[in-house]
């Protein structure tokens, strides 16, 4: 299992999303999951609609790259229609389907993004009855809003495709994580196996 330190490894809210958290969150080994808006043309990290304190998605991966053990980059699409700034950022700065992975994009921008060949996640929860592009997409963002029962159905399906799963922890919803912790301890040894999370650390003790 990969632990993604969601927003940066934070213990207030307004670290969320900054440089200083994403370079806590690479110091301590975890990957991250963050959020990309533009703003006049340029791409920022925002998880609500940008401001002037927003840094730029070119500044977290100049940090990203001064790590010789780079770090997993979970992108989520906060717009249509960024799919040519941010091609041009990632080819510039070399990312390959090992650095990173973009979800929660649009239908129609994600039948772009995999027509263009970037690597996407497709997303799943209790009240999305179909996977968009499943069979075409490298892993599976895998939400639940209510309780458990949505992972607990349908992790092993998707694992058994060869798909990679990033399941998003209960607290980002503001419920107990416990029962879902304990249903991922049985897949702890699983490479394929993400816990997007606010709680890095703890994770990391728990599957330890």
């Amino acid at each position: 299992m990969k632990i993604l330190a969601h927003r940066g490894f934070w213990s207030d809210a307004e670290e969320k999303n900054t440089l200083s958290a994403f370079g806590k969150a690479f110091d301590r080994g975890f990957g991250i999951e963050t959020d990309i808006r533009d703003r006049n043309g340029e791409l920022v990290i925002s998880h609500n609609p940008p401001d002037t304190s927003s840094p730029s998605f070119t500044e977290l991966l100049e940090l990203w790259k001064g790590y010789r053990e780079r770090p997993l980059l979970a992108l989520n699409v906060k717009a249509d229609g960024l799919y040519l700034m941010l091609e041009e950022i990632l080819q510039d700065c070399g990312l390959t389907e090992k650095d990173y992975f973009l979800f929660d994009a649009s239908v129609p921008e994600q039948y772009i993004y995999i027509k263009r060949g970037y690597h996407i996640f497709a997303r799943s929860s209790e009240f999305e009855e179909k996977i968009s592009f499943l069979d075409r997409c490298d892993g599976v963002w895998l939400d639940q809003f209510t309780d458990c029962s949505h992972i607990q159905d349908t992790l092993p399906s998707l694992l058994d495709m060869g798909k990679t799963v990033s399941v998003i922890s209960p607290e980002l919803h503001g419920r107990d994580r416990e029962p879902v912790w304990k249903l991922l301890r049985q897949y702890r040894y699983c490479s394929r196996l993400l816990l997007c999370t606010d709680i890095p650390k703890e994770a990391e003790e728990y599957f330890r």
